[in-house]
């Protein structure tokens, strides 16, 4: 993969080929950062983007929205609020944070743990989980929107399909299989 060094834009074909060079690694980001990456590709840098002065302070006073699961199950009239309060967070935002839905933190732990575990081995193991593949019920893969964002985002993903049906066991990397076991 050929990193750029000047702050000018990469024309779209040498970014895709850039794209793809990465992508036939199966490495991910954390495969660059092991091999002792010493500048971030150019196909992770927003070529344009020019900081705001205080960028930072008309975001201060923004928080994350906080959906209470508190007491859905015996209360109908709450169980539609905490529906709206999904659908207004999913429209606004994206993205939302769950509390009191009944996980104990130590499932949550284990699984925390078993991507962990998961990203911790060797290159050569996980490429056999890397995959574009969306029918895929398991895969691995570096950035979703890899081939259509202008800047590729700095993440590694795995992804697991647990609905309708989970995943045989045996079909999870042996490091992860212990979580589906809580």
């Amino acid at each position: 993969m050929v990193v750029a060094n000047s702050g000018k834009p990469l024309p779209d074909h040498d970014r895709q080929s850039e794209r793809k060079a990465f992508d036939d690694t199966k490495a991910g980001v954390k495969g660059l950062v092991d091999a002792g990456l010493a500048k971030v590709p150019r196909i992770f840098i927003h070529d344009y983007l020019e900081p705001e002065e205080n960028s930072g302070s008309k975001y201060s006073q923004i928080s994350i929205p906080v959906i209470d699961f508190k007491g859905i199950d015996e209360d109908a009239g709450l169980r539609a609020e905490v529906i709206d309060k999904i659908k207004d967070s999913c429209e606004k935002w994206g993205f939302f944070q769950i509390v009191n839905h009944g996980i104990p933190a130590s499932v949550m732990d284990e699984m925390t743990e078993g991507v962990r575990r998961f990203y911790e081995q060797d290159t050569e193991v996980k490429k056999q989980y890397y995959s574009r593949d969306v029918t895929k019920k398991l895969a691995y893969f570096s950035n979703f929107a890899l081939y259509q964002e202008p800047p590729a985002d700095w993440r590694d993903t795995v992804k697991c399909v647990m609905a309708p049906h989970p995943p045989d066991p045996e079909e999870l990397p042996a490091v992860c299989r212990y979580a589906t076991k809580l």
